[in-house]
């Protein structure tokens, strides 16, 4: 069953709808074949003042520079917290610039600060060649390999800068927001400590990129944690939304709006419990998950996609690992395949 969608024109650039009293929405344009992102702005108060609160800051653009430029002319009210769901550059991208101009402090989860201090230096496991050297591994051919490092950090083009100092948040903190009490709600298995934003009181829930209304969030293994079971963390967070009224409005980071957590929950987990399937019955010889990739994804991937579609295809080879449906083996050539058990 598909999702209820009260809100089905987004906002213009540089626009903003109000989806619920107090909640705004802006959407920034993204360089890839996913080309937005949806992006907050929360009514607030401040020593019984007017101001706001900005959750995510979109990808590193001057165009989106822009767009916030127009946003951030109209508000009658100093800004008063960026909140910053994750790591990802078109999440965290513009933290740091949008700090400066407002002087409001960011607010992170401390694995998802670090993580895109990680990231973007390239250290500490993190980065393109500790990646590569990943994708090898599971025998992705050297000519897209070639491509990939092409892009070599192209973390960075999207995250400028990024804060130096932060203040923390933690899962179960609440936050007063115009008079109501938002929950921070942590989630994995998309990224470290995914932050979504939940109120009881106004019957939303800011999701982040955890709860998608169409597409399915993407699930990776990163080279940094190479057994990581990131599916069933995954899976295991969004049981936790099973909790939420099946009439919350989810606030997501990219589509629209919508209402039908409940089912849209299940969709997910049907969703992921027929590509482990698919991807069980394909291994009746040995494969790698370079070899699984035109099986969990049967269309054309670009160089960008081909990052995502490696790191969830070994989330789900280590998913049916750990389930004891597969078995991992090392051949001579030091390509890790996988092979089922009956």
């Amino acid at each position: 069953m598909l999702p209820d969608f009260p809100y089905r024109t987004p906002p213009a650039p540089g626009e903003t709808i109000e989806v619920a009293p107090g909640i705004h929405w802006l959407r920034m344009p993204l360089p890839f074949a996913l080309d937005h992102i949806n992006l907050w702005l929360l009514e607030d108060t401040h020593d019984g003042q007017p101001s706001w609160t900005i959750v995510d800051t979109g990808y590193g653009l001057d165009n989106v520079r822009a767009l916030w430029e127009q946003i951030l002319g109209r508000l009658t009210a100093p800004v008063r917290r960026i909140i910053v769901t994750h790591f990802h550059p078109d999440h965290v991208g513009l933290a740091q610039w949008l700090q400066e101009k407002s002087g409001a402090p960011v607010w992170m989860t401390a694995t998802e600060y670090l993580t895109a201090h990680a990231v973007f230096h390239e250290s500490s496991g993190h980065g393109t060649q500790p990646m590569l050297r990943q994708f090898e591994r599971h025998g992705l051919d050297a000519g897209r390999i070639a491509e990939l490092e092409k892009r070599s950090n192209g973390y960075a083009r999207g995250v400028p800068a990024l804060p130096h100092a932060y203040f923390r948040m933690f899962d179960g903190d609440r936050f007063p927001i115009n008079g109501k009490s938002w929950q921070v709600r942590v989630g994995y298995g998309h990224s470290p400590e995914h932050a979504s934003l939940y109120c009881a009181e106004a019957g939303v829930l800011i999701s982040g990129d955890m709860l998608l209304p169409k597409i399915s969030t993407n699930i990776s293994v990163f080279a940094v944690t190479p057994g990581a079971d990131s599916l069933a963390q995954y899976l295991d967070s969004l049981n936790r939304y099973r909790e939420l009224p099946e009439e919350t409005l989810v606030l997501p980071s990219h589509g629209l709006p919508f209402i039908g957590i409940h089912n849209r929950v299940a969709a997910q987990h049907a969703h992921h419990e027929e590509r482990l399937r698919v991807l069980e019955d394909a291994c009746i010889e040995p494969r790698s998950a370079a070899d699984l990739l035109a099986t969990l994804f049967p269309r054309e991937l670009d160089t960008h996609q081909v990052m995502f579609a490696m790191g969830e295809a070994i989330a789900h080879l280590n998913r049916l690992e750990y389930a004891g449906k597969l078995v991992r083996r090392e051949g001579q050539d030091g390509v890790i395949r996988y092979q089922r058990t009956n």
